[in-house]
């Protein structure tokens, strides 16, 4: 990025001064709950190659090949998981932004599979219709819609180049954020970091880099970077952290405009841009008809101990929810005595930092930070009902996961909330377990209604 970028960061912090409400918070009270379990597999479509028929065949720590079904961990950090890998089929995991319809079905995402590029190569990469039922505490998957890219599309080679079908795979595209439209769906990526459009019937049909004043960014997955050819030439430059693009999508009212959140700062002279001397990452607006970005962005300043986003969705014309989080998991309550040594009996780490914010962003604040409003705490949600099908404390439902990565507005009084539960690998409902998929329902009117 060039020192234009840089100064208008520094003439973003100048005038951010009123772009924090970190203090202000708002009840939220669990009003139903659905859980899909964490083992949710279903198989790979009949004409997918057979490479795709089992996934998890690359996730030993070397990385080297492993087709025996079940004879790899699942392991968070110290703590091994109750599920193993390779898996015979396609999991139904790691939900990463969802949207609700107005027949009363949710559209979510896998994401791109088991945490990274390089493990990621028979993870098939697929959309969810759901259907929640909160008083049997059941999630029903209605569709599943597999991406693939039949018209060669993608502007580098993909996994399944050479087959027919051209399924899309994780080690292709990181997808986090879902837009449904009425001729398919846009859906947020993290390598390139892409915007990218797929049809109706989960075929690729645009693909679209990033640029912020005119400049590109950049992670260190993009698939088009190419290394030097001797270990002392200059590396090729990037200026976004790996797993730092869009891992939020939200749509404007009328549809003219998508405003992808990136989860990461970008970086501007190996500085990490900032507000008020907290770290921020980019609102960056995209014009649906003319399909290019517009040119502008806002600031989204992180909270003390906030590291990333989850997911964003607009409420409003000029209001949106954003889900912010530590990189925590687990209770305190069960916390390794020293975390600097991991045991398979503790929380390293436990969760400190799982909100959902209020933001406002407008005209008025091109170029500057977003408006923090307050916030509800994912970490203390009002039980006294006792709705709660998962969690131990009385009265209260906490989310102690290190991802949360689903929130949409169901109706003027509610929003639904789920995990990303990045199945076999997060436990952080408990130590030795794979999380579940906890979809939660929760009233929060006053949160909706603050200006």
């Amino acid at each position: 990025m060039t020192r234009l970028l840089l100064a208008s960061v520094a003439l973003a912090a100048l005038f951010a001064g009123a772009a924090s409400a970190d203090d202000k918070a708002f009840t939220a009270t669990l009003a139903g709950q659905a859980i899909l379990p964490a083992n949710t597999v279903v198989p790979a479509p009949a004409d997918a190659p057979a490479s795709l028929k089992t996934s998890g065949k690359f996730t030993t720590p070397d990385r080297k090949r492993t087709d025996k079904l079940g004879t790899v961990d699942g392991k968070d950090a110290a703590r091994v998981t109750d599920i193993k890998l390779p898996l015979d089929g396609q999991p139904i995991q790691g939900f990463s932004g969802i949207k609700k319809m107005a027949d009363g079905t949710f559209w979510t995402l896998s994401d791109n599979g088991f945490g990274a590029k390089a493990n990621s190569s028979d993870a098939m990469l697929f959309l969810h219709q759901i259907k929640f039922d909160w008083a049997g505490n059941k999630v029903d998957v209605v569709k599943n819609i597999f991406l693939s890219d039949p018209n060669k599309i993608a502007p580098f080679p993909i996994v399944t180049e050479a087959t027919d079908t051209r399924y899309l795979t994780g080690a292709d595209f990181d997808i986090e954020s879902i837009q449904p439209v009425a001729d398919g769906f846009w859906l947020g990526e993290e390598f390139g970091p892409y915007l990218i459009k797929v049809d109706m019937e989960g075929r690729l049909t645009d693909v679209f880099a990033t640029t912020v004043d005119g400049k590109p960014v950049t992670s260190p997955d993009n698939p088009l970077i190419q290394l030097p050819g001797t270990p002392v030439a200059k590396m090729p430059a990037f200026n976004l952290k790996r797993s730092g693009g869009f891992e939020g999508l939200a749509m404007s009212k009328d549809g003219s405009k998508l405003y992808g959140l990136l989860e990461g700062p970008i970086f501007v002279d190996g500085q990490m841009e900032q507000v008020d001397g907290k770290t921020a990452i980019r609102v960056i607006e995209f014009d649906t008809a003319a399909k290019k970005w517009t040119g502008r962005s806002w600031l989204y300043p992180f909270a003390d101990k906030g590291i990333a986003i989850g997911d964003f969705n607009m409420i409003d014309e000029t209001t949106a929810l954003v889900i912010e989080r530590d990189n925590g998991a687990g209770t305190k309550d069960k916390a390794c005595a020293d975390p600097k040594q991991p045991k398979p009996d503790c929380f390293e780490a436990p969760a400190e930092l799982k909100r959902v914010y209020k933001i406002e962003f407008n005209d008025a604040n091109v170029g500057k930070a977003v408006r923090k409003i307050g916030y509800i705490d994912l970490l203390d949600i009002k039980d006294p009902n006792n709705k709660k099908k998962a969690g131990s404390k009385d009265g209260i439902y906490d989310m102690p996961f290190v991802t949360i990565e689903n929130v949409d507005v169901v109706d003027p009084t509610h929003i639904v909330i789920g995990n990303d539960n990045n199945l076999p690998f997060s436990a952080g409902r408990a130590v030795d377990k794979a999380d579940d998929n906890e979809f939660s329902l929760l009233e929060v009117g006053e949160f909706l209604s603050a200006k």
